[in-house]
């Protein structure tokens, strides 16, 4: 389907790792997006033998890290913060769960989590050992995506905790301190890199007493569950809060809440939710998203920045 990336010599066969024209919408906690020209799904992790701690996430080949003239790979969890457009993606992406799993606790009680460990896993493992990750249970992806935008929720974000990331950087993986990156709200950068890929990450979490961590993390999922259209297809919140304010408010002040384009919906129980309600196209959602912009803007001045990656090439 796709002259995939001509530049680049020796692309791989189609094998159990790698995979031709994948619909990304099974990848896309939405439901809906394009084909990606290659899917790539690492099988696991391997540990270094100097360091138990220090892994090697995986080895890539080279056009996976270098992709000059043409687009970046994308890495990809759980699909909860994505969008493809139905023209597809004429690049690789990398899917890092469910192989990229490793989750660790030292004597020290640092943390050590991979890039495709699930956010909620992480909260109830590190509740099993006494630590406060409790509001990683209301994030829906994965730490490699918790990690490259910031994610957070009931008042605490990811990188309030990280003591050091591992990036795939020149086709290494490098660690580097949390004070290397610049972090700001559902934003990371490091130096003067555009795209910054996360394999890994060490946490320090406060500790607190396992029983109550474990009552906190129900209580946050009963929270999230009254609040929020869980069971449908959808990819969280869609716009970051502003300043002061939150997009949800803005948005059903509005009166946008049931807004339609085609299969694409405004939740009736949260205004910053669009749910797949009936075979959305990437398109419908794509267009919902940019009415609701337009519209908020227009009544209250405020411009609502999508909290949603959108790529690919329009069909």
């Amino acid at each position: 389907m796709y002259n995939v990336h001509n530049n680049i010599a020796q692309m791989p066969v189609a094998n159990e790792l790698w995979q031709r024209d994948y619909p990304m919408a099974r990848l896309s906690s939405w439901r809906s997006g394009g084909i990606a020209a290659w899917l790539f799904t690492p099988q696991g992790i391997g540990a270094d033998g100097d360091n138990p701690m220090r892994t090697v996430p995986y080895s890539l080949p080279p056009q996976v890290y270098f992709n000059s003239g043409s687009q970046s790979p994308l890495f990809v969890g759980y699909g909860s913060n994505l969008l493809v457009r139905d023209g597809g993606y004429d690049g690789i992406v990398v899917r890092t769960s469910p192989g990229l799993i490793q989750l660790e606790c030292d004597e020290q009680q640092i943390i050590y989590a991979a890039a495709g460990v699930g956010c909620p896993k992480l909260a109830r493992f590190c509740a099993a050992r006494g630590l406060d990750a409790a509001f990683f249970a209301g994030i829906p992806g994965t730490v490699g995506g918790a990690l490259a935008m910031n994610a957070g929720c009931y008042g605490h974000e990811t990188w309030e905790y990280v003591r050091s990331a591992e990036i795939l950087q020149n086709g290494q993986v490098v660690s580097l301190r949390a004070e290397k990156f610049t972090v700001s709200y559902r934003q990371v950068q490091y130096a003067a890199s555009e795209d910054v890929y996360f394999s890994a990450a060490r946490f320090q979490f406060p500790k607190k007493e396992a029983t109550q961590v474990q009552q906190n993390i129900k209580a946050l999922l009963q929270q999230r569950q009254e609040a929020q259209p869980l069971g449908n297809a959808c990819a969280g919140s869609v716009f970051c809060n502003p300043p002061g304010d939150y997009a949800g408010r803005l948005i059903e002040q509005c009166g946008l809440k049931n807004t339609r384009i085609g299969g694409a919906v405004v939740s009736q129980k949260h205004a910053n939710f669009i749910i797949n309600d009936d075979n959305a196209s990437a398109n419908d959602i794509e267009a919902l998203i940019l009415k609701v912009q337009a519209q908020v803007a227009e009544k209250t001045g405020i411009v609502l920045k999508p909290e949603v990656r959108i790529i690919g090439r329009a069909a």
